[in-house]
């Protein structure tokens, strides 16, 4: 059969499902001993706490609006973009319902919700990959044979292409990348998997707040009667409390005899210290994602810092990596040549208000780094004539000329001459030439002076 232009012949061995190989516990408890206590969470549900959506939302977003780029290495050693009618397309249009942000956006999201994120590979008669289709992590089995070769096994999914019956397709048509492999290098996991008790703890904090101030702020507690009552008496006073006081009622005058008295049984917040419980659980969730808690308003942004130093530093420790892996895939599911490759453009991240690059392109071109047009090119400015040469001031001199002229130890104090040395300095002995000039001028001396005598006698 053929998928995607690509034909399948290789019969399928069976293969060892690695949901059932041991190479990650089927369970997983957010402590120990949670499960026999029914008290589990899942994915979706730790998503909707503030920090872990901030954290995948804002790595997601600014992995998606770097532009990717086709480059290539030239004899220099100097990557170029480049553009290829083989795969500059489907780098900027990988599907057909998905452009490259909203592409690279859900491939980030995948792989930091379930620390996976598999690409179904679409090729044309040539063999080049001209689609990609992000599918559905909880819908694709990782296989392997015996033999160690690796399989996929693809539920169905309408929207890229799989029928109802499913698809097993070789490790060759598909681009795998994943994170975390704790358990198995073909198993990636979610940083979910470290925070979801905190995520946890943080959403039972604020289900009891809401539950708290649903009840119009007032808290739980006791009636007390000074002397003994009957079981269905407390009974009687407890449900007509609750009806009557409670709820929506909560807030209206109650009266009450006989010498009853309502005591308060709530820990109040700053008792249980609410917020510092709650910031805990948000610091603990950036900590596995390692995004500074500051980037998604948890505390303030750290004093003595600038902007791009604090940028810089959510690069190294967070993006970073991601970046790099998410190229590095690429490279290889696109069977790139050896001297191509995908980069993503950092400008999109670690961009500088316009006074900073300025000066950063300002120095670049006077320290002899840029020629005047490739820093205009970074303003998005129009090439000048002239401006393609790098310039440097005719009075700097090359290190190679620096070197020769010291070679003669030119700061070390000139040798006193001796007398001799001197004499022959002062009086140079004349030169042949210099003789035989000498001795024609004098000769034309002599017959002058002899004709002048010779007239006047």
């Amino acid at each position: 059969m053929r998928l995607f232009g690509f034909e399948l012949k290789r019969a399928v061995p069976a293969p060892v499902d690695s949901r059932n190989g041991g190479w990650f516990p089927i369970i997983r408890e957010p402590y120990a001993g949670a499960w026999q206590k029914n008290d589990e969470w899942k994915a979706e549900t730790v998503l909707a706490y503030h920090a872990v959506y901030a954290c995948i939302t804002l790595i997601a977003a600014d992995v998606g609006k770097l532009r990717p780029r086709l480059v290539e290495l030239d004899g220099g050693g100097i990557w170029s973009e480049i553009t290829s009618p083989a795969f500059s397309p489907v780098l900027k249009k990988p599907n057909r319902y998905q452009n490259h942000i909203q592409f690279k956006q859900w491939w980030v999201m995948s792989k930091l919700s379930t620390g996976n994120t598999y690409l179904l590979k679409e090729r044309d008669n040539r063999g080049v990959v001209v689609r990609l289709y992000i599918l559905d992590p909880c819908q694709v089995t990782v296989l392997v044979t015996p033999s160690g070769d690796i399989y996929y096994r693809l539920n169905a999914d309408d929207l890229n292409g799989i029928g109802s019956e499913g698809l097993t397709v070789p490790a060759s048509e598909i681009i795998h990348d994943r994170m975390n492999c704790l358990f198995h290098p073909l198993v990636g996991i979610s940083p979910l998997y470290a925070c979801g008790l905190a995520a946890s703890q943080g959403l039972k904090i604020q289900n009891d707040s809401a539950q708290f101030f649903g009840n119009g702020a007032k808290p739980g507690g006791i009636l007390t009667a000074p002397g003994a009552i009957s079981e269905d008496t407390a009974q009687r006073l407890k449900a007509h409390w609750e009806v009557g006081y409670t709820g929506e009622n909560s807030g209206k005058v109650a009266v009450v005899g006989d010498g009853l008295k309502f005591e308060a049984m709530r820990m109040t917040a700053v008792d249980s210290q609410m917020i510092e419980q709650l910031r805990m659980t948000a610091e603990v969730v950036c900590s596995t994602f390692h995004v500074p808690p500051f980037k998604v308003g948890m505390g303030a942004i750290p004093a003595g810092q600038k902007v791009s130093d604090l940028n810089q530093i959510y690069y190294d420790d967070c993006l970073q990596s991601m970046i790099e892996e998410m190229e590095a895939c690429l490279d290889e599911g696109l069977a790139l040549p050896a001297n191509y490759g995908v980069e993503l453009d950092l400008d999109g991240l670690l961009r500088m208000d316009m006074g900073s690059l300025v000066e950063t392109l300002k120095a670049a071109v006077g320290g002899c780094l840029m020629a005047p047009n490739e820093a205009r090119r970074r303003l998005n400015l129009k090439p000048v004539a002239g401006g393609d040469s790098v310039f440097s001031q005719q009075q700097n001199f090359s290190l190679e000329a620096l070197m020769k002229r010291d070679q003669d130890d030119p700061f070390s104090k000139p040798a006193t001459p001796s007398s001799a040395t001197q004499a022959a300095t002062a009086a140079p002995e004349p030169a042949e030439k210099d003789i035989e000039d000498q001795a024609r001028m004098l000769a034309l001396f002599i017959e002058k002076e002899l004709t002048i005598e010779h007239s006047r006698a």
